[in-house]
């Protein structure tokens, strides 16, 4: 009589009696997990002010559009677009992308159940008996996820990968805004430099003059050494400049992937300051900081440390694991596939943490105390969003009214020029005043170029500071 088919009957009802006994121990013990959401921030309804930009109500897109295609600039475009495929910190963080989703495939592999293969062949002699024996086998084990602890591992993870992709992103905004802040500086070092030669041919004229009214014992030799001097001083503002602008040609080749020298040829031409559109549209803080990788980054980062206080907190209940084999085994190879040969075995194992010194409810406490650091992080970075864009409109403005009022300076300067040379060759004012007047003009001249670019910089910094930045639509909304 065959008696294998109701011992295996019995054997699946003592595993599916401890399976129930493990439920009805530890069913009251379940974890209960703390709420999600962070504190709450007082968030402002408005900005303090607008920096002269427009508000309109904002539709966030999915990722940040190419908001350095609103200055118009080819070049800066290519640039831009450049760095972001080259540049090694993208890169990098492209890569802990990859990395956090693969860890996501790893924690889910956890729960399910693991199978795998064995063979094995022995032979063995005693005295004058040789024997052999020939075994194939199948294994199987499945730990149950009880307490949601494996399915707070997988919560953790992608909530790792959601913060992982908000870094990239805010990675790509700041290096972005980084290829545009040197290249408005390198167009900015362009204007200035132009503008000194143009003084310096102006002082070496006003030089000349003065030899020649010299050599005609019209003036004296202080008079021309104070000419003489004024120009090297305006000569030697053009090497440092040089050397700016070569820095600066450097660190943009760097932040494209490239070495330091490679972009001297292309930018070697001058170019205007890119200008960034008038029509520029500010969301409202509450949309800027949905818009912001940073934040989006600090909240996935709650999302993950929860999750691992539910996995902590699931540790210290039981843990059941079901085990089984199935196996051939025969003296021959050839003997494998008969019916006699067939053994397996099915195991359930409960494992009850008793006393483990405390170290069970501490790793709750570190994971609780991971929690809140995560949500402290997530008020400061949002408050730090918030001043971003507040400095960044504040310096907007000003720069704003500072470049109309040194416009205004060069033009009454270069008409002060104008008159004090003509007077000068005329003999009606002395010396000095050309000077001054000169020493104005550049003045001006220089500080009109400089907050031009200070300008379009403060622009690129309100971009950044609104995770993307917007500008009106057809309809009336902001788009990126």
């Amino acid at each position: 009589m065959n008696l294998r088919p109701p011992f295996r009957r019995r054997r699946t009802r003592t595993v599916l009696a401890w399976a129930s006994s493990a439920l009805l121990l530890t069913a009251c013990a379940l974890p209960v997990a703390p709420p999600a959401e962070p504190r709450g921030l007082a968030v402002p309804d408005h900005w303090s002010t607008t920096g002269g930009q427009a508000l309109a109500p904002a539709v966030l897109p999915a990722a940040p559009g190419p908001w350095w295609e609103q200055f118009g600039d080819a070049q800066l475009s290519a640039l831009i677009t450049q760095a972001l495929a080259a540049h090694t910190s993208v890169r990098a963080a492209r890569e802990a992308l990859a990395q956090a989703r693969a860890q996501v495939d790893v924690q889910a592999a956890s729960l399910a159940p693991q199978l795998g293969a064995s063979a094995q062949a022995q032979r063995g002699r005693a005295a004058n008996n040789t024997s052999n024996s020939f075994r194939l086998g199948l294994d199987a084990a499945w730990e149950l996820d009880l307490f949601g602890g494996g399915r707070a591992g997988v919560d953790a993870a992608q909530a790792d990968v959601e913060a992982t992709a908000a870094a990239l992103g805010s990675a790509q905004v700041s290096l972005a805004a980084e290829v545009a802040i040197n290249y408005i500086a390198l167009r900015g070092l362009q204007e200035r430099l132009a503008i000194a030669l143009s003084n310096l041919a102006s002082q070496q004229e006003t030089l000349q003059i003065s030899n020649w009214r010299l050599q005609a014992g019209l003036t004296t030799s202080l008079v021309t050494e104070q000419a003489r001097a004024a120009a090297e001083q305006t000569a030697a503002q053009v090497p440092a400049l040089e050397s700016s602008l070569a820095q600066t040609r450097h660190a943009l080749a760097v932040l494209t992937g490239q070495p330091p020298a490679a972009l001297d040829a292309a930018l070697a031409d001058a170019a205007p300051v890119p200008q960034a559109p008038a029509d520029l549209v500010l969301a409202i803080p509450a949309q800027t900081l949905r818009q912001r990788a940073d934040v989006r980054a600090a909240e996935a980062r709650i999302g993950a440390a929860l999750a691992r206080v539910s996995q902590a907190d699931a540790a210290r209940y039981p843990s059941l694991r079901i085990s089984g084999n199935l196996g051939l085994s025969a003296a021959t190879l050839g003997a494998l596939t008969g019916g006699a040969s067939v053994a397996n075995a099915l195991l359930a194992s409960i494992s009850v943490p008793l006393f483990d010194g405390g170290a069970a409810r501490a790793q709750v406490r570190v994971q609780e105390a991971a929690l809140e650091q995560a949500r402290i992080g997530y008020e400061a970075t949002v408050l730090t969003a918030l001043q971003d864009v507040e400095d960044a409109l504040v310096a907007l403005q000003g720069d704003r009214e500072r470049l109309a009022h040194l416009q205004a300076a060069a033009g009454a300067a270069a008409n002060a020029d104008l008159l004090a040379r003509q007077r000068y060759q005329s003999g009606l004012i002395d010396f000095p005043t050309v000077l001054d007047t000169q020493r104005t003009l550049l003045s001006a001249q220089d500080g009109v170029a400089s907050a031009q670019a200070s300008l379009a910089t403060d622009h690129v910094r309100l971009y950044k500071a609104l995770g993307g930045g917007w500008v009106p639509g057809a309809d009336g909304t902001a788009k990126p």
